[in-house]
């Protein structure tokens, strides 16, 4: 029987393509850009997106750093978008740091469900992502009332799908693999690192992304777990 459930954050409550996109769009204008040569908006944000997203993985693996995923994610893109590396702005990083994790957007019917589910289970976030900006979404979202811990890598030295944030995860939570769920949308950190551990998994998939054979339970929109618990 189910008693703990543990959610991913970025990606799968809270809707980080769709913050970071107002968040550049702003840094934009705020840096004129097209007068860098970047004439296009919906470029900018589709290649830093894939950079991001490539850089992220990795991260999750442990083939690179947070100082190396900081500092090539946006060098990166404004060198393939034709940017010459002196005239790149440095500060970019630091400012969209500073205000993307300030958005408030969640995935769709997210507050609904997370009240829902708390009356039955006990809630959890297990994250990847940096411990400041972690816990500032969490505030400024309003989110921590549903969830009793926020696990996060930067604490636990240790990112998804290790075991060890899988463990330590158990542990803070008082819980046992059998009565444990995990619930995110990285195949490779979130599902495989909970199955691998032992613990059940649904993978949240909005993209509709092709889903593994060996990836039993799936989901597209988080209203949908309204019915599977």
């Amino acid at each position: 029987m189910k008693k703990h459930i543990f959610f991913d954050l970025d990606h799968t409550i809270w809707d980080f393509d769709r913050n970071a996109e107002e968040t550049l769009n702003e840094l934009y204008h705020t840096y004129q850009l097209n007068t860098l040569g970047l004439k296009s908006c919906a470029d900018f944000i589709t290649t830093y997106t894939e950079n991001n997203h490539q850089l992220w993985a990795d991260y999750h693996l442990g083939k690179i750093t947070k100082d190396f995923l900081r500092s090539e994610r946006f060098s990166k893109t404004f060198i393939q978008l034709g940017i010459h590396p002196d005239a790149v702005p440095h500060q970019f990083e630091d400012d969209y740091v500073n205000i993307s994790p300030t958005k408030t957007n969640l995935f769709e019917g997210a507050e609904h469900v997370l009240a829902y589910l708390q009356q039955k289970y006990t809630l959890h976030i297990i994250s990847n992502g940096f411990k400041e900006t972690t816990l500032t979404k969490m505030n400024l979202s309003n989110l921590n009332p549903y969830f009793k811990n926020v696990i996060i890598s930067e604490d636990v030295g240790a990112n998804k799908p290790s075991p060890i944030i899988f463990e330590y995860a158990l542990d803070q939570a008082k819980a046992l693999k059998e009565e444990s769920i995990m619930i995110g949308d990285s195949l490779e950190a979130d599902i495989y690192g909970a199955l691998n551990f032992g613990i059940d998994a649904i993978f949240f998939n909005p993209l509709r992304k092709e889903k593994p054979e060996d990836v039993k339970k799936e989901i597209f929109h988080l209203e949908e777990l309204l019915k599977l618990f």
